[in-house]
């Protein structure tokens, strides 16, 4: 499943918890906050960013996504 978003909605995405920039992961189709270790699920390109409905990850699913966003260098939303 590859989720599409459009580039002017990810510019300005930020994660509801923290406020901070978010990696979209589009392949797998979710955002993801490296420093909270929550991911948003995006529904029919749709990004669900509430903190309620995020999913905390264990370690080893953490250290996967964190290494897919260096080894792909997928850029945070915003800088």
């Amino acid at each position: 499943m590859t989720a599409s978003l459009d580039p002017r909605l990810l510019a300005i995405l930020a994660c509801p918890a923290d406020k901070g920039p978010l990696h979209f992961i589009a392949d797998e189709g979710f955002l993801y906050n490296v420093r909270q270790r929550r991911r948003y699920e995006v529904r029919d390109g749709i990004p669900v960013m509430l903190v309620e409905e995020s999913i905390v990850v264990d370690e080893a699913e953490h250290a996967r996504i964190t290494a897919r966003i260096r080894d792909e260098g997928i850029a945070p939303t915003y800088t």
